[in-house]
């Protein structure tokens, strides 16, 4: 009952805080950690603590599975030497000098100092990804961030296995006994670790991938999903290898490959259920830290150093971390440019890089890293309390100041109404492609086929009618704004006969079902419609190809007609959105309005036109169906 009831006023709490962080505009994992740093020091609050087996096997595997599955396996490779720089370069670099500065101010040997590095070393995906989405950095900067701490985890516990072995300890869960340190020993740990974690989970993956072929129920596919991070972990653990590289194969190559393996629900399902997961553990994980401050301060006190000792030499680790990570990142970003001309273009901004520097957040993985020291490690409370003093000041530190920085070089999250432009493209080849495969197929219904067509069109439409600051209300704005009362009036309706007992259960839930995905479908389509507010709003150079007549066409013309679309003046008609045809200057309105510019490149060919809204500079291609700046 005890333990049952410390979980769940563990989950209350975390939702509790998080809430109240998300009001407060303050980042969740700071705030977490302070509410259980104040309540370890409560009387009557119970001591929490978490064994090294709870936290690599319940809580480490699924929280890296849930971050792989959801990251791009394309942008990874994409970004593969600077995510290797990061993930194998960088956590050595700082093991190795934390490892100087420990033996310098505590009485342990050098191997125990490089055990210590390891352990502060490896940046954390739980804390990256959310003081990344809780600041709402650029993509390619949070996909390098993810990509760093997925992958740092493997370097960090291997480099602590090692060091524990040199210092003649037997590591936690996951060692094999001591052995012989050298060089061809270390090396051959690290490959075994590396090539063994990846193997091993790319074989999960393909078993997994065998049997989801076959399931179906969204039920049976999500409880597979939750296997998934174990089946991957386990067996690489015990065959010495590294779990955590096995758990992140597994996840990132069954989450590219879920379009084909999973139908639409079990996709649904699987994204919010991993979400809910996610959510869960992520904010639970950082109040257990802090509530583990107050027991780990009394056995410093009681230790041999004593606690003042103790914080002074963490704060010196923490400014040690703090300073070696920009240390190796900038002269890092130098060789990448002077390797090669490919890794010179992949170069993010130097603003970019500057907050890549200092986004350098230490959680889980520290505190798991920390409790894997055995039981008869030399000052082990003391190693402890200095991982926490990273973890806190670095989060403290790092986390508040990260938003200061990111804002004051310019760095900030993708634009939303690009993020339309690039949607509305994309979701028109695709809609493209699915009406050319419509007229291939044999004995169609020609009404039916209209019917598709105009479904068709106006999903597209749809997404085009988000851009534009017009103050026309566009088709699809109507449409929700009466389609949404109405949802209300047939849920009302299928709830009264509900409660009347006039029709059966499964029935009713099925229909309520159907109203529940159209509503929030509508209310999602709403919400990034008022999200769409920007300035300058430019085309990435290009999205679904490349296009020859829009490089030999000038970038904007004088309108023939300054005061709109030229056959809606003429039949008094209004529009939503204007286009203007860079070939001749004729002006006319978007397709969700009266398909006038489309009207006109029928008639006449000239093949590309563009935005003629206030703040919008991207040009669209008839023939080809590209969108360029």
């Amino acid at each position: 009952m005890d333990l049952a009831l410390t979980l769940l006023a563990v989950a209350v709490a975390s939702l509790l805080v998080h809430g109240l962080a998300s009001r407060l505009g303050a980042l969740s994992p700071l705030l977490l950690l302070a509410a259980g740093a104040a309540a370890s020091f409560v009387p009557w609050v119970p001591e929490v603590t978490l064994s090294s087996e709870v936290v690599l096997i319940g809580l480490l595997p699924p929280l890296l599975y849930a971050t792989a599955i959801s990251t791009s396996l394309v942008d990874l490779k994409a970004q593969r030497v600077a995510i290797a720089g990061l993930s194998v370069g960088l956590v050595l670099f700082t093991a190795l000098g934390v490892a100087v500065v420990a033996s310098a101010l505590l009485p342990i040997s050098f191997a125990l100092a490089f055990a210590l590095g390891a352990i502060v070393a490896p940046p954390d995906a739980v804390a990256a990804t959310a003081v990344a989405r809780a600041i709402g950095l650029p993509r390619r900067a949070v996909t390098l961030l993810e990509g760093e701490s997925l992958l740092n985890d493997a370097t960090a516990l291997v480099s602590l296995r090692t060091a524990l072995a040199a210092a003649g300890l037997a590591a936690g869960h996951g060692s094999h006994g001591a052995f012989e340190v050298t060089v061809t020993s270390v090396g051959i740990d690290f490959v075994r670790a590396a090539v063994g974690g990846v193997l091993i989970g790319m074989v999960a993956y393909k078993v997994l991938a065998v049997v989801r072929k076959h399931v179906n129920a969204p039920v049976a596919d999500t409880t597979l999903s939750f296997i998934a991070p174990f089946a991957a972990y386990l067996p690489a653990e015990l065959l010495h290898s590294s779990g955590v590289l096995s758990v992140v194969t597994t996840g990132l190559l069954l989450g590219h490959r879920a379009p084909v393996l999973q139908n639409a629900r079990s996709r649904l399902a699987e994204r919010w259920n991993w979400a809910s997961v996610q959510f869960i553990l992520e904010n639970a994980v950082f109040l257990v830290i802090g509530l583990q401050l107050s027991s780990l301060v009394t056995d410093v006190q009681d230790s041999q150093l004593g606690l003042g000792r103790t914080l002074l030499v963490g704060l010196a680790i923490l400014v040690t971390v703090l300073v070696l990570r920009p240390l190796w990142v900038f002269p890092f970003r130098w060789l990448r440019a002077m390797a090669s001309r490919r890794e010179r273009d992949r170069l993010a901004p130097a603003g970019e890089g500057a907050v890549v520097s200092w986004a350098g957040m230490r959680g889980v993985v520290t505190l798991a890293a920390a409790l894997l020291l055995p039981p008869d490690t030399p000052h082990r409370p003391t190693l402890v309390l200095i991982a926490m003093v990273v973890t806190i000041g670095t989060l403290l530190i790092q986390g508040t100041t990260l938003p200061a920085l990111a804002r004051a070089l310019g760095v900030s999250g993708p634009d939303p109404r690009e993020d339309a432009l690039q949607e509305a493209t994309v979701t028109q080849a695709a809609v493209g492609a699915g009406l050319r495969r419509l007229d291939e197929l044999p004995d169609v219904d020609r009404d039916v086929a209209d019917r598709l067509r105009e479904q068709a069109r106006m999903r597209v439409n749809r997404v085009w009618e988000r851009l534009g600051h017009g103050d026309a209300e566009s088709p699809s704005d109507t449409y929700r704004r009466l389609r949404l009362p109405m949802l209300q009036a047939e849920r009302a309706e299928l709830l009264r006969i509900r409660d009347e007992g006039l029709v059966d259960h499964e029935v009713l839930t099925t229909v309520l079902a159907a109203l529940d995905v159209e509503e929030s479908t509508l209310e999602s389509i709403g919400a990034r419609a008022e999200a769409l507010r920007g300035t300058q709003l430019v085309a990435p150079p290009s999205v679904t190809g490349e296009c020859t007549h829009q490089q030999q066409l000038p970038e904007c013309v004088v309108p023939r007609e300054p005061e709109g679309c030229e056959e809606c003046l003429l039949e008094g008609t209004t529009w939503l959105h204007l286009r203007v045809c860079l070939t001749c200057g004729h002006v006319g309105c978007c397709d969700s309005s009266h398909g006038h510019a489309t009207t006109h490149f029928e008639r006449t060919g000239h093949p590309v036109m563009r935005s003629l809204e206030p703040g919008e500079a991207w040009r669209w291609c008839f023939v080809d169906e590209t969108l360029v700046q």
